[in-house]
């Protein structure tokens, strides 16, 4: 599973879960477990929603949350 922040045009940027990176030619992203970045329920999910299907045309883009395992790698330091 792949943490995400999604930044969606004119709107609150939503934190999900993805289950695989998205290709180039695909036209909606499956996002589970969506929620505002504080954790919080989206107020306009019907309650118990827990996958919506986002089209990639309403998208300003996507980042990617490095995950616990990623965080403790050290990467170059300059001395």
């Amino acid at each position: 599973m792949i943490t995400v922040l999604i930044h969606i045009l004119n709107e609150e940027t939503i934190l999900g879960d993805i289950d695989e990176m998205p290709n180039p030619n695909d036209t909606i992203l499956l996002v589970k477990n969506p929620r505002r970045k504080d954790g919080k329920d989206l107020p306009y999910l019907s309650e118990g929603v827990d996958k919506v299907f986002w089209p990639m045309n309403r998208l300003a883009y996507v980042e990617i949350v490095p995950s616990k395992e990623e965080e403790h790698i050290i990467g170059f330091v300059r001395d």
